[in-house]
């Protein structure tokens, strides 16, 4: 539901204008509206996701609030025994001071006794879960007990203004590692979809219109 035209097009409409291809001026426009932050013409578009992920991760995502959501509901449906355990190279410590510190990977022994810990808390929390349920507490107060790391979905559908917001945000060095793989999944989306678009963006220093 997106493409490079959808821009070209809601750009042109303001001469009454509208073009069925894309042709060379229409690349040098799109250049031209991403670098002068015309950034309305790049609304005009729609792509929708089916996100799987930790909500960690989803908690994250939706701070990004020009878009839809629709997500999984614990209320309604039976919570899966299904987390996420980060990959032991993916364990890591936090060095400095809130908003100077760095990552620094943990050593393998630490690593793998942190990973171990994880399984045995999602084993005890879905352990828990599930004896609440059956015993007839309501899904909606049972799932007070799911940690952080049990995953979700959700649909998102954003327009590509907002995807390049989420991309340079997310898809950056400082980001957090986990959503940062999300987000470079969808910049690859993006990239196939509105390749003209995603240049333009990518030689903007990766800044949203």
């Amino acid at each position: 539901m997106a493409s490079d035209l959808s821009v070209v097009n809601g750009a042109r409409v303001s001469f009454a204008r509208r073009k069925e291809e894309m042709d060379e001026s229409d690349e040098g426009l799109i250049r031209f509206l991403m670098r002068d932050r015309h950034g309305t013409p790049f609304e005009h578009n729609a792509f929708r996701f089916h996100v799987r992920a930790p909500l960690f991760v989803a908690r994250e995502w939706f701070r990004h609030r020009v878009g839809s959501f629709n997500e999984y509901s614990l209320r309604y449906a039976k919570a899966t025994d299904d987390f996420y355990v980060p990959e032991a190279e993916d364990m890591r410590s936090q060095v400095g001071k809130p908003g100077a510190y760095s990552f620094e990977p943990l050593d393998s022994e630490l690593a793998e006794q942190a990973r171990d810990e994880l399984r045995t808390v999602y084993e005890t929390a879905y352990a828990a879960y599930t004896e609440l349920v059956e015993r007839g507490v309501a899904r909606e107060l049972a799932r007070l007990v799911i940690p952080m790391g049990a995953y979700t979905e959700f649909y998102w559908t954003v327009n590509a203004r907002s995807l390049m917001n989420f991309v340079s945000l997310r898809a950056a060095e400082t980001a957090q590692r986990e959503i940062r793989r999300y987000a470079e999944a969808c910049e690859t989306f993006f990239a196939e979809k509105m390749p003209v678009t995603h240049a333009a963006f990518v030689a903007n220093d990766r800044t949203a219109p």
